[in-house]
């Protein structure tokens, strides 16, 4: 045994211990953890703050190569003849572009694409479908066909989205759904699983409908131009059915037989904006008295993947206006729109733990933490040229210990516009225990016992 030399560190030692312990152990109340926005460093910080000229980094706004400089992001008007439109960044859902985008209206046949889409993921396109009389029944534009009549499904989607017919909408709404009702069902619960919150199916095939609700209160059958062109942008990106959509609303003509090979049916794409813009990936036209003209498409340029939706674009003979709106809409989107890469890769402060062990071991230091962030080391972003993303760290001032190794303690935000697009958790990259008795009473015996 080896015996202490000096008196007075021994008589320092227990001292510390005592007033450690009782800080540790009599402040359970003040343990709220602070949390502040602060920016990250760039390497001019860091050279900045190892030269004594950083005092306070969390009020520095951050300079980014990736980004424009700050602007007043005025959106341009496009004099559209729409009511309500829409562009949107088909890979996130991002409106670039809107008039009137959250106001309800009817849309007419463009409902088909939801009726396509369900019909193709809930349905087997070399099944029977057999023709009932509400199906038989309904008005132009209609295939004609007859009650009994026996048609596969694969051919009806056809019919349903080059010629638009409303007695195969309702044959196919019938075969996947029971009855209509029970596929406007189908096709509700579908728009809000997409986020479409202002969206309301009464009919499978587009025609002005209306509907009494719950609480009495009148539903239309309708969408938003928001809401129609995200549902495309689902049919055309996200779907597990979205190959066979487009199989089939890019097909120019086709023709079929009913099941008995007793009729003979011809269809043609009324989409003519397909040989009017080469980038269009798919669309699909309507119209009603209430409704008016509607379009509704995407488009594929240089990896950017534009959804549109124009409602009320015009009655009768105003026909061609949705093809005018359709071209400054996407037009817009390809010459200011281009993805940047916004990623920054931080430079994460040490976290002070409160209560901590150092990990040199001594009573006299503070114990910190280093951190780590894993997020992907890219982020794309489709911008206009004055529109800027600003990154931000949130993140707590100091931790009570202990703190496991993989700890979350704060984040890295991607905010554009106001709306936080990423987020990248921050962690501890180490253990830190707690101070204790046994622990200082362990160091004390080391270091003046043995």
């Amino acid at each position: 045994m080896r015996h202490r030399k000096h008196g007075w560190e021994w008589t320092a030692w227990m001292a510390a211990v005592i007033l450690l312990l009782g800080i540790a152990e009599g402040r359970p109340g003040e343990q709220l953890v602070p949390v502040s926005r602060i920016t990250l460093e760039t390497e001019k910080n860091q050279e900045r703050k190892r030269a004594g000229e950083e005092k306070n980094l969390e009020k520095e706004a951050l300079p980014d190569a990736n980004t424009a400089p700050a602007a007043a992001a005025k959106e341009p008007s496009l004099s559209l003849h729409s009511q309500s439109a829409v562009l949107m960044d088909g890979k996130t859902g991002r409106v670039l572009y809107g008039k009137n985008e959250d106001v309800q209206r009817p849309m007419a046949s463009t409902t088909k694409i939801m009726t396509c889409i369900l019909a193709l993921e809930k349905g087997n396109p070399e099944n029977k479908v057999e023709v009932s009389g509400n199906a038989s029944s309904q008005p132009q534009v209609r295939m004609g066909m007859k009650k009994g009549e026996n048609y596969y499904l694969k051919d009806l989607l056809y019919a349903l989205m080059l010629e638009s017919y409303n007695d195969s909408a309702v044959a196919i709404a019938e075969h996947i759904g029971i009855t209509t009702e029970g596929f406007a069902e189908m096709m509700n619960e579908k728009a809000r699983s997409l986020g479409c919150e202002n969206t309301h199916f009464i009919t499978p095939n587009g025609l002005d409908a209306q509907e009494t609700g719950e609480n009495g209160e009148i539903l239309l059958h309708s969408t938003t131009a928001r809401d129609l062109a995200r549902i495309m942008a689902y049919c055309v990106l996200e779907s597990p059915k979205r190959e066979e959509f487009l199989e089939i609303t890019r097909t120019r003509n086709y023709s079929f037989t009913d099941a008995e090979r007793k009729r003979n049916i011809s269809c043609v794409n009324h989409n003519s904006f397909l040989d009017m813009d080469k980038s269009l990936l798919s669309g699909k036209t309507g119209f009603t008295g209430g409704a008016g003209y509607s379009y509704v498409a995407a488009s594929e340029d240089e990896e950017r993947v534009f959804a549109i939706a124009l409602l009320g674009c015009g009655w009768p003979p105003d026909k061609t206006w949705k093809w005018a709106d359709a071209k400054k809409l996407l037009n817009y989107g390809k010459d200011n729109y281009a993805y940047r890469d916004v990623y920054q890769k931080p430079a994460l402060p040490r976290l002070l733990v409160e209560n901590g062990i150092p990990e040199n071991g001594e009573l006299s230091e503070e114990a910190f933490l280093v951190l780590t962030s894993e997020g992907e080391e890219t982020f794309p972003v489709l911008l206009r040229k004055d529109e800027k993303v600003e990154v931000t760290l949130k993140i707590a001032k100091s931790l009570p210990a202990p703190v496991e190794k993989g700890t979350v303690v704060g984040e890295i935000l991607y905010t554009l516009e106001g709306e936080v697009i990423r987020k990248d958790p921050v962690s501890a990259s180490k253990t830190v225990k707690k101070i204790s008795l046994s622990w200082c009473l362990g160091r004390v015996f080391a270091d003046y016992i043995l």
